[in-house]
Formats: structure tokens, C-alpha cells, sequence
């Protein structure tokens, strides 16, 4: 392949020289002058653009780009000078449609203007540092029109009247109020801002705090809130439809502090209508609109919570202090719990289940509820209420449902051993008695019970089902081994061995059992006995029943369900006529107490009055008589004969359970104690009392005058010692 020969090129100077019309610059300005004076007068169809682009073309190219630029700005200011009288001139609402239509000229025409021009809009305008050509007429349009001194201040006043006549209630033109804002936008933010948003804000906080003086005068809070939500929404529909969407958040805060803000304290305490009664009229709509409004303001929603808190308080302390209401304890944790419902479908429907308002909520039932140191008492007798008889027939959901109910009271409580105290005693008499409305239901609480406290809670509470289903197989075995005679012959026996420790058992004298009796008790021990090495068996004759058949005058039959001490005294009727009340407390045994309240049921309820007394009294006295009332009768066969006893617990037997309570305490503050001690070996006594506190307070709040005394006894016994130079330091003695 032969090589080509390197060829060299040379470019040569013209020949000729070239000479530019002196008056070409001239010319070619005066055609794209007329142009943009054509364009303007909306004559532009008759242009060649092609033939004007080049001619712009040429000038910059040629070096007339400054000629071309300034006769451009000074055209462009003729014509929006000519443009400015026109809409001067224009009358009450032509005014904006006359600004509008000019708007929309100038922008059609700056369109063209910039197609003519663009070569310069993209050599010249950046090499020399100008505004572009679309920018230009922006500003040129601001300085002549939007800002000239007879257009600026109308326009504003104009567009804030419009707005003005709309919340009064009148129809404008929305979208000449979206054209002219839009206007205002194109020509910069700070236009729009300091040319209308600035007054528009300024005008409507004047309004709106006119207009809510007036409202508050003559509303109540209902419907001030319903207004103010009114205005909010209208005002947030007005910057969708016309203005900035930056103006929504300013103009809310407006409506918000003058409408909501400024009036807060007003509305929530107003009378006969403000959150009080909103609340207790279950006023969900009110309580929700008022939610809604407050938590846009600042302190708005603290302001509702605080006044539902003192509410909540003030009621809840009237509820548990009230001696009417503290009668029946099943009545007064009912209306506990009707009190929290109403507030939690308050805080569900209303407040959108805010977690701060129901913490308040909690905090306000576990405040008033520990105002009465007999809540955890009436607590448990509401369970053994429901576990006695309230819930026959019910289902299991709506059991689950009261049951969970009551462990939301049970987390209120302070005392919560004091619950388990009480618990325990009528759990112990439900099984006892066979009164359980379901074993299922008490197990599900014992269930619930362990969850919140633990295992330790809940130990002695499951020894008494297990004791109940040991002494089921128990008495099967004791039945097997008797003989048939031995059966057959003398009363039949259902014994529950209860473990010492898991039931609220008392040690108490035993009275004297009927013979027959005790012949069948004799060989139940020496059975249980004989299987049981060990171990040693107490008759708690406070705590049986028994079924007896009784025969009165006319041969009338009936079979009689009393307790043990019952079933005692009216054995012994059948060797005597006539007993005095000293005869019979001799022969039994039983203790005072429990005698007249046996001998009250038996001789003074009317319909189970199976004994009669001399001389007929409601209460018994140590002197009267007693025989059997041969004229008793009743429709049913069966009869039960209940012991006239007090639902709620006594005076002393109040101090007796608290004497209790405050004893059981001693060894678990102490066992705390030792804990800590052993782990942090040396501690001052302020940390001691805190750390036993938090250790302790999901069963009782304990005293710190006890902890002290129990720190002093652990010294005694060398678990601790004081610290020889700082005395309230204390170490722990491995």
C-alpha cells in the first residue's frame, strides 16, 4: 500500500476587505424595534421570526449586543408604562380583571420577545453579566406596574377586601384571586410575602380577634369550638383554592392564637359548658373538636389534662370518702369501675387514646383510690360477689372481662398484700362452702394474679385448690375402708384437710361436738392418721356446714342447711325443751361472739326462724330462753339458714387483719434489707429506705419508720452493723 504525501493546508487573509454598513446597527434595531411594538399590539402573525432571530442573531454577532439589550428595556418599560394607565384607569372589579388581562399579554409577548432574542439571551446576557430576557420583563413588570405608587397600594387593599367579603359569607371570583396571587408568586417570594401575605396575616389576626371576643360573649364553649373549627377549615380551603401553600401554616397559627390560644383558660372553665360538664355529660363530639384544636396550640393539651385530672381527683375522693357510698362494697368498686369505664371510652373516642391523657388517668385512679385503706377489702368482697352468684350464666368472655376489670383496680392499690389478706379469707370460704360460681374463673384470677406479682403472690392461694382436690380423694379412701355397718349407721362425714399455712385458718378453742358426731370425727382421724404419719389434725369448727332433718309440730318435715356451731345448738334440742343462753354457751362452748350470731339467725330472721325466744328480741341477751318453734313452716323443704354476720369486716376485727398485715410485712422488709445489703455490702440509709421501697412496692408501700425499726433489729442480730465514724452508714456482717 503506497504512503499518501503529507499535504499542508493554509487558510489566506480576504482579498477583498469586507465594510459593515456604518448604519446596519441602526437599521436591524428599528426592524426588531417594530417587531416587539407589533407583538405588544397583538399584530404578531404577520411576522417572519425566522428572518428577526437572524437579524438579532447578526447584532450580537456583530458586536451590537449592548445596543440590542438597552433598546429592548427601553421598549419593554414604554409599552408596560402604556399598560400601567390602562389598569389605573380601570374601575372597582375591573381593576383585577384589567391587571390580569395585561399580566397575560405582557407574559404572551415576553414569550416571543425571548424566542426572537434567545441567541443574545444565551451569548451576550451571561458573558456581560445582564438579566436574562424572561427575568427582565418579570422585574420591568414589578418596577411599572405591580409597585408603581397608584397600583400597589389598591391592589393589596383590593385583594384583602375580596377576602374579607368571602368570610362574610359573600361568593368572589376564585380564579381571577388565583391568577393575580400567582402573579405575585411569579414576580418572587418576597413579592407575594411583603406585597399581600404580611398585610393579608396582619388583617386577619385583627378579625379573628374581634371575631372571637365576639363569639365567647354570646357562645357557649360547644359552640365556640365549633366555630373556630369552622373558620381553621375555611382557611385552610382558601390557601388550596388561592393562595401560597407556605401561607397555610402561617395562617393557621393565626386563627389558632387568637381563636384558641387567647381563650384556652376561658373555654376549658367556662360555666355550664366547658370540659367539666363535657366530661361528665359524655359529650364525645365537644371533648374530640376541643382534643383537636388544643394540641395545635402550645400547652393546648396540658391545659385539658390538668382540668380532667383535678376533675377526675375531686369526684374519685368524694366517691371513697362518702360514708353513703362506703356501705356496700360491691356498689362502691361498681361505681369505681363505671367511673373508669366512662373515662377510658372518654380518652378512646375523644382524645384519639392518648398515652398521656390515660397515664393522667391512672395516676388520678391510684391517687383517690388509696385514700381509703379499705379499698383492697371491698376490692376482694366485689370478687367474691362475682365469683359467688354475679356471674351465673355468663359468658366466658364477659367473666374474662369483669375479671380483668378488677386487676386493673387490683394495680391501683398500694396495698396489695392487704388485698391478698382479704382474698384469701373469702376464697377460703367459697371453697369451703361450695359456692363457686366456677373453678375455672377463680383459677383464671389466680392466673392474673401471678402475672402482675409474681409466683410468691400466688403459692398459698394454689395450696387451697390442691388441699380441696386431696381432700375429695381423701374421703373417697376413707369411705372405702369403712365397713358397711359402720356406714350405714350414724351421720355421713365430708372432711376438707386443710395444709396449715395456705388458709387463713385461726387458731381458735374447739367447741363441743354432738356425740354422734363425734364418733364419725374419731374415726376419720384415726384413718387419716393411720396414712398420714406425722401429722396432726385440728377440727376448725368455725369454718363446716352441715345438713340436719328436723321435724316440727303437725308432723311438718323439713331438711335444714346450717354451719357447724348451728347444727351444735340445735342438737341439743333434741334432749331438752327449754335452753337459757348460758345453759347452751356452757354445753357447746362455742365463743360469745359466734353464739348470739348463731342464736340471732336461728331465732330472730323471719321465714328461718326455727327457735323461738323468751322474751322476743331483735338482739340476744344473756338471760333468754330458748325452745324449739314448733310452728315453723316454710314452702320449701330445704331450708338454709345463714349466720347474721356483717359483710364488711368489724372494727376490731379491722385492726385485727391490719395487726396481721403489718406483721407479715416485718420479715419480707427485712429479707429486702439483708438482699441489698448483700449485694452492696455498705450503704447509707437514705439509698437503704429507697432500694427496699422500689424492691417492695408491687406489694405494699412500706413505712419508712418500720424499715428503720427493722434495720435496728437486724443490727441487734448481727446481720448489720453502723459504720464507726458515719452512723448512717451501715454495713452488712457476712
Amino acid at each position: 500500500m503506497s504512503s499518501q504525501k503529507k499535504r499542508n493546508f493554509k487558510i489566506e487573509a480576504f482579498k477583498h476587505k469586507v465594510e459593515v454598513d456604518p448604519k446596519y446597527a441602526e437599521k436591524t434595531w428599528k426592524i426588531l424595534e417594530h417587531a416587539i411594538h407589533e407583538i405588544y399590539n397583538h399584530n404578531a402573525s404577520g411576522l417572519s421570526f425566522e428572518e428577526l432571530y437572524r437579524n438579532a442573531y447578526n447584532m450580537v454577532l456583530h458586536k451590537y449586543g449592548e445596543k440590542l439589550y438597552a433598546g429592548l428595556v427601553t421598549t419593554m418599560t414604554w409599552h408596560l408604562k402604556e399598560m400601567s394607565k390602562s389598569i389605573e384607569a380601570a374601575q372597582g372589579g375591573f381593576f383585577l380583571e384589567e391587571l390580569n388581562r395585561k399580566w397575560a399579554d405582557h407574559n404572551k409577548a415576553l414569550q416571543m420577545i425571548r424566542d426572537i432574542l434567545m441567541y443574545m439571551d444565551r451569548t451576550f446576557v451571561p458573558s456581560s453579566h445582564k438579566t436574562p430576557v424572561h427575568e427582565l420583563g418579570l422585574n420591568l413588570w414589578r418596577e411599572n406596574i405591580v409597585r408603581s405608587s397608584k397600583i400597589q397600594t389598591r391592589l393589596v387593599s383590593t385583594l384583602l377586601e375580596l377576602i374579607q367579603k368571602e368570610r362574610t359569607g359573600e361568593v368572589i371570583n376564585r380564579g381571577l384571586m388565583r391568577n393575580i396571587t400567582k402573579m405575585l408568586m411569579d414576580l418572587g417570594s418576597s413579592v407575594y410575602q411583603e406585597d399581600f401575605e404580611k398585610p393579608f396575616l396582619e388583617v386577619s389576626a385583627s378579625f379573628y380577634s374581634g371575631e372571637s371576643q365576639q363569639f365567647i360573649e354570646c357562645c357557649d364553649c360547644g359552640e365556640y369550638l365549633n366555630k373556630a373549627e369552622r373558620r381553621l377549615n375555611e382557611e385552610m380551603e382558601r390557601v388550596s383554592q388561592y393562595l401560597d401553600a407556605k401561607t397555610e401554616s402561617k395562617i393557621t397559627h393565626v386563627v389558632e392564637t387568637e381563636m384558641i390560644a387567647n381563650h384556652m383558660q376561658r373555654l376549658v372553665h367556662m360555666d355550664n359548658s366547658g370540659l367539666v360538664n363535657m366530661l361528665v355529660d359524655d359529650k364525645y363530639d365537644d371533648l374530640s373538636r376541643m382534643y383537636n384544636l388544643f394540641r395545635r396550640v402550645p400547652e393546648g393539651l396540658s391545659t385539658i389534662r390538668e382540668v380532667m385530672t383535678s376533675h377526675l381527683r375531686e369526684t374519685g375522693k368524694q366517691l371513697v370518702t362518702d360514708p353513703d357510698k362506703l356501705r356496700d362494697p360491691v356498689d362502691f368498686v361498681q361505681r369505681l369501675l363505671n367511673e373508669k369505664d366512662k373515662h377510658d371510652k372518654i380518652i378512646s373516642a375523644a382524645f384519639n387514646n392518648d398515652k398521656t391523657f390515660q397515664n393522667a388517668l391512672n395516676s388520678s385512679f391510684e391517687y383517690f383510690i388509696n385514700l381509703n385503706n379499705r379499698s383492697p377489702e371491698f376490692i376482694s368482697l366485689y370478687v367474691d360477689d362475682k365469683l359467688r352468684k354475679g356471674l351465673k350464666e355468663v359468658s366466658e368472655e364477659d367473666v374474662e372481662m369483669v375479671l380483668d376489670k378488677v386487676m386493673m383496680l387490683f394495680r391501683y392499690l398500694q396495698e396489695k398484700d392487704v388485698f391478698e389478706k382479704y382474698y384469701k379469707q373469702h376464697l377460703a370460704k367459697r371453697l369451703l362452702s361450695g359456692k363457686t360460681v366456677s373453678d375455672d374463673a377463680e383459677r383464671s384470677l389466680i392466673v392474673k394474679l401471678k402475672t402482675e406479682c409474681g409466683y410468691q403472690f400466688t403459692s398459698k392461694l394454689e395450696g387451697m385448690f390442691t388441699d380441696m382436690k386431696t381432700s375429695q380423694d381423701t374421703m373417697q379412701g376413707f369411705y372405702a375402708s369403712q365397713s358397711a355397718s359402720d356406714s350405714a349407721d350414724g351421720p355421713s362425714l365430708a372432711v376438707q384437710v386443710l395444709t396449715t399455712g395456705s388458709w387463713p385458718t385461726q387458731p381458735i378453742a374447739p367447741c363441743n361436738l354432738p356425740p354422734e358426731i363425734l364418733g364419725v370425727c374419731e374415726r376419720f382421724r384415726t384413718f387419716y392418721l393411720g396414712t398420714h404419719t406425722g401429722r396432726r389434725l385440728t377440727w376448725q369448727t368455725n369454718m363446716g356446714t352441715a345438713d340436719m332433718k328436723a321435724t316440727f309440730g303437725k308432723n311438718q318435715k323439713h331438711e335444714l342447711n346450717v354451719s357447724t356451731y348451728q347444727m351444735c345448738i340445735l342438737m341439743l334440742f333434741n334432749s331438752s325443751d327449754r335452753l337459757t343462753y348460758k345453759e347452751i354457751e356452757q354445753a357447746t362452748e362455742i365463743p360469745a361472739s359466734d353464739l348470739k350470731r348463731c342464736l340471732q339467725s336461728l331465732a330472730c330472721v323471719k321465714g328461718k326462724n326455727v327457735l323461738g325466744k323468751d322474751p322476743m328480741s331483735k338482739d340476744i341477751a344473756e338471760d333468754d330462753a330458748f325452745m324449739v318453734n314448733d310452728k315453723f313452716s316454710s314452702k320449701f323443704f330445704k331450708v338454709k339458714i345463714g349466720t347474721v354476720v356483717a359483710q364488711k369486716e368489724s372494727e376490731p376485727e379491722k385492726q385485727e387483719t391490719r395487726q396481721r398485715v403489718e406483721e407479715d410485712r416485718k420479715p419480707q422488709i427485712e429479707a429486702a434489707i439483708v438482699r441489698i445489703m448483700k449485694s452492696r455490702r455498705v450503704l447509707d440509709h437514705n439509698n437503704i429506705v429507697a432500694e427496699v421501697t422500689k424492691q417492695l412496692q408491687s406489694r405494699f408501700l412500706p413505712n419508712p419508720v418500720v424499715i428503720k425499726k427493722r434495720i435496728e433489729s437486724l443490727i441487734e442480730r448481727e446481720f448489720l452493723e453502723r459504720d464507726k465514724a458515719d452512723r448512717k452508714l451501715y454495713r452488712y456482717l457476712a
